[in-house]
């Protein structure tokens, strides 16, 4: 049986096709290639299915493109001082044998407006018996004049009306400066039901220096 010859053609700048190649032969070079309808019923066969596995694989290589993001495109981001002042905080919990792990849940203490603008990290002492609590957050600034006034603007903002009335009344708060950072961190006996978080403030208090909050 004679079977019908299906054609092809390519755009020929003379660069990438073999010289004195025939008419109906398939010439294979870097530029696209173009298919020409033979007007035969197989050649037009062969071309529909030819152009169906060109669309299949475009679409294939779109949905490869196009994929579910990895794992740790969620890890959160943070500047190298704000890694640096976590890593002085996480050596100084690890003395009591505590975790530090980036928080896994949404959490934002209350704040003056210098610190609600700053870049921050969120971070969490682990602590099994009490899940909900442990919070620490890390804020930094352009400087650390930048940052000592900001610490005070904190500071005076805990001990005013409308910071205390955001906490319970035996809540204790910790400030501390690193550098370009800042180190807070609130805790309160009454509303704490793991036995490790005591350590907490004590094992802070050794990062930095101390900003007073008043009383």
């Amino acid at each position: 049986m004679h079977l019908p010859r299906r054609s092809y053609s390519t755009v020929n700048d003379g660069g990438d096709e073999y010289a004195g190649g025939a008419a109906r032969s398939v010439v294979w070079g870097t530029r696209p290639r173009t298919l020409v309808l033979d007007p035969s019923l197989g050649g037009m066969i062969a071309t529909l299915v030819m152009a169906l596995g060109l669309a299949a694989g475009c679409a294939g290589g779109g949905s490869t493109a196009g994929g579910q993001p990895s794992a740790t495109d969620a890890l959160p981001s943070y500047s190298l001082s704000i890694a640096d002042a976590r890593g002085q905080v996480a050596r100084a919990l690890a003395l009591d044998g505590l975790q530090l792990i980036d928080a896994r849940q949404p959490f934002r203490p209350p704040e003056s407006a210098a610190l609600a603008a700053a870049p921050r990290g969120i971070f969490q002492v682990v602590l099994p018996d009490d899940p909900s609590h442990g919070f620490i957050a890390i804020y930094e600034f352009r400087d650390e004049a930048s940052a000592a006034a900001a610490g005070r603007e904190q500071a005076a903002y805990l001990g005013s009306g409308p910071g205390r009335v955001q906490f319970p009344p035996d809540t204790q708060h910790l400030i501390r400066q690193s550098g370009t950072t800042l180190i807070t961190y609130s805790w309160s006996a009454a509303n704490s039901s793991d036995a490790r978080a005591p350590a907490i403030l004590v094992d802070l208090a050794t990062v930095g220096t101390g900003i007073a909050v008043p009383r």
